[in-house]
């Protein structure tokens, strides 16, 4: 069988190209890697900092995990709990699914929410990022203290002028994370408390 040199010569290349791309694909995977995951860490942080109450500890130290949801505990000094928080996703947005970072106090009223990620429409949806009014009419309520569903459904939060859909799916994810808390409550709390690490041992990013 006659063997056609251009080919070998095609294949030799293909190969060495490959072997190429690979070596490259895999240095840039190890030189951004570590930049990438320090990002993601500080955008956890600034956004943990908006949503739990003041605390001594590092919440992304402390972390624990109950029904494959992380939860980031806030302590005092002292190892007083101060709040909790976790990340809820309502996948009815009216773009696709909306990332909330939901803090709650011991007392399963919560402290603050934080919109993570979402893709709804400019100047209608995306108030649920800059209607800072509204964002705060969450904070101090539980679940029986409101009707978690906006008023066009009967319920006590708003909705924005052309746009129901989103802030509807945000108030269902947040009664979701109630809910969440008030099933799991004694299994979050015991987890939460063996989690416990000194104050003098967190570093100092992680306080405020």
């Amino acid at each position: 069988m006659k063997i056609d040199r251009d080919q070998i010569r095609m294949v030799i290349a293909l190969f060495v190209v490959a072997v190429i791309a690979a070596a490259v694909t895999g240095l840039t995977n190890m030189f951004t890697r570590e930049p990438i995951a320090n990002a993601q860490k500080a955008a956890l942080h600034n956004a943990l900092q908006q949503v739990l109450p003041l605390h001594a500890n590092d919440p992304q130290t402390e972390k624990v995990t109950v029904n494959d949801t992380t939860i980031y505990p806030a302590k005092k000094a002292n190892g007083q709990l101060t709040g909790l928080a976790w990340e809820v996703t309502a996948p009815d947005g009216y773009s696709g699914s909306i990332r909330i970072l939901v803090g709650l106090r011991p007392d399963a009223s919560v402290q603050a929410i934080r919109i993570i990620y979402h893709r709804e429409t400019p100047g209608l949806g995306d108030g649920i990022v800059k209607n800072n009014h509204w964002l705060d009419s969450f904070t101090g309520h539980g679940l029986d203290s409101r009707i978690w569903k906006v008023k066009k459904d009967g319920g006590d939060f708003d909705q924005f002028t052309g746009a129901t859909i989103t802030p509807r799916a945000v108030v269902k994810a947040v009664k979701g994370a109630l809910e969440f808390f008030h099933v799991h409550h004694d299994l979050i709390l015991e987890r939460v408390m063996l989690a416990q690490i000194p104050a003098n041992n967190t570093t100092k990013g992680g306080l405020h």
